[in-house]
Parts: structure tokens; C-alpha cells; sequence
């Protein structure tokens, strides 16, 4: 699983294989996760995510973007 999820947006070489996913688990802060209907990061994956940190949190932007904190 990519750390964008499902998205038009590819890589290659060094990055094709990049998954730091077994890392989120490792991360103990508080972590606000953000999805967003028109961003090209899937927000069902952005949702996953935030189940993956130890004290994460989801919140979905239903108007917003890429930088849904500044759009909703």
C-alpha cells in the first residue's frame, strides 16, 4: 500500500516502492489525519491511516482539497 493510496499520481524509481505504512504504528503523538472529496489522496485511505497511528483521529473535508484546512 502506497503512502497516497489509490491516486492518478504515480512514481517511479526510487519511489515506485516507497511504504513507510508499517511505520504509522510507531507514531505515538496525538496525529489529526485530514481526507478530502477532491483531493487526489483517497480519503478512505487518509481514514486508514489514521487507524494505523496510536492516537489517530480522521476528519473529512466534504468541499475541500489537497489543503482542505484552508478550502472547507
Amino acid at each position: 500500500m502506497s503512502m497516497q493510496g489509490p491516486s492518478e499520481m504515480g512514481a517511479s524509481g526510487k519511489l515506485e516502492k516507497w511504504d513507510r505504512v508499517a511505520d504509522l504504528s510507531k507514531i505515538s503523538v496525538p496525529t489529526l489525519v485530514i481526507g478530502a472529496k477532491y483531493d487526489t489522496m483517497d480519503p478512505a485511505h487518509m481514514e486508514k491511516m489514521s487507524r494505523l497511528v496510536q492516537h489517530g483521529r480522521y476528519l473529512f473535508s466534504p468541499n475541500g482539497s489537497h489543503l482542505a484546512m484552508y478550502d472547507d
